[in-house]
């Protein structure tokens, strides 16, 4: 296999274990929201917002659909969880229960945002038909 190809299968299947884990961050909240009779008001509310934003944006990672702009969104997102609610300690990580990931899920984001959804991604397939 060339490096060429290595990297577009790699890019691939980063792009989809990312969106994915976005994704079922957000699913989470708001089916426990809908299974447990939440109110309308709650949808205001900072965890709903961000789970409605990881729900949305983790779909359309995993389809490399609008990557761009929905990574971006979600750097920014994954931003205010780890201040709002992973540092209640401090900055250092090992103060606040390892919140490494929401750091390294934030730059993955940055990557994606700067890089697209990749050759294998509905983005790719809409800009070689327009």
């Amino acid at each position: 296999m060339n490096m060429d190809k290595a990297i577009t299968i790699s890019y691939f299947l980063l792009r989809i274990v990312v969106g994915l884990l976005s994704f079922q961050a957000g699913i989470m909240i708001v089916l426990a929201w809908l299974v447990f009779g939440g109110r309308p008001e709650d949808l205001k509310s900072m965890m709903m917002i961000g789970a409605l934003l990881a729900l949305v944006g983790g779909l359309a990672l995993l389809l490399g659909l609008f990557t761009r702009p929905a990574a971006f969104i979600l750097s920014g997102k994954t931003v205010v969880d780890y201040w709002q609610f992973g540092t209640p300690h401090g900055i250092w990580d090992a103060l606040n229960s390892g919140r490494v990931s929401a750091v390294l899920l934030c730059f993955l984001f940055l990557y994606m945002a700067a890089r697209g959804g990749g050759a294998w991604s509905l983005d790719a397939l809409m800009k070689r038909k327009g």
